[in-house]
């Protein structure tokens, strides 16, 4: 067969799969040179990735949209008022909720 006729774009988890025969055979050596470097090298991994996990996270410092940034035009949103339309009550009396008087607002 050539290169033209093998078809690309095999499973995505083959290569995950060849890292981790690869590695967990390259473990299984140390572990059989001597236990203690084993016991060594998988404390040692687990604190490298913990360090490259750490690193890698970004968090959740995105900045907020604005409150009172005006709607885009052409939309219609319900602006709540002070006012209470109604209140249900759960037929268990635990719950209770309360709905505002909504008014349509064009953003024009």
């Amino acid at each position: 067969m050539s290169a033209e006729e093998l078809e690309p774009g095999g499973s995505p988890a083959a290569g995950g799969c060849v890292l981790v025969t690869l590695g967990g055979g390259a473990l299984a050596a140390v572990f059989a040179a001597s236990e203690e470097a084993g016991v060594l090298t998988v404390w040692a991994l687990a604190a490298a990735a913990l360090w490259w996990s750490a690193r890698r996270w970004k968090g959740t410092d995105q900045p907020l949209p604005s409150p009172t940034a005006p709607p885009s035009r052409g939309d219609v949103y319900a602006g709540e008022t002070g006012e209470v339309a109604r209140v249900v009550h759960s037929p268990e009396g635990v719950m209770c909720i309360v709905h505002p008087v909504r008014e349509e607002v064009s953003g024009e």
